[in-house]
């Protein structure tokens, strides 16, 4: 027997249901892959942060008048620039 127009259209509405579930299946798994990837970049970026983090702070405690000359410097040369940009104006 032929099949009817209606069956072979409910077939075809079936087969592409099927076919957009596996879609919206893979989209879902490329998304939570990207979440996880993202996780974890934070949490090494904020692993390194913190690392980045206590190395200066042992360092100051380490050289402390080597920070104040560091910090009087750079404080010197920040209002040096700024005051000869303002001249130039």
């Amino acid at each position: 027997m032929s099949k009817t127009v209606v069956e072979r259209t409910a077939e075809h509405i079936a087969e592409s249901a099927h076919q957009a579930s596996r879609a919206t299946s893979a989209v879902a798994d490329a998304i939570q892959e990207g979440v996880g990837v993202v996780r974890r970049g934070a949490k090494q970026g904020g692993d390194a942060a913190e690392e980045f983090f206590n190395d200066t702070t042992q360092c100051i405690q380490r050289h402390p008048m080597l920070t104040i000359a560091a910090m009087f410097a750079v404080g010197f040369a920040a209002g040096t620039s700024i005051s000869w940009m303002m001249k130039r104006r």
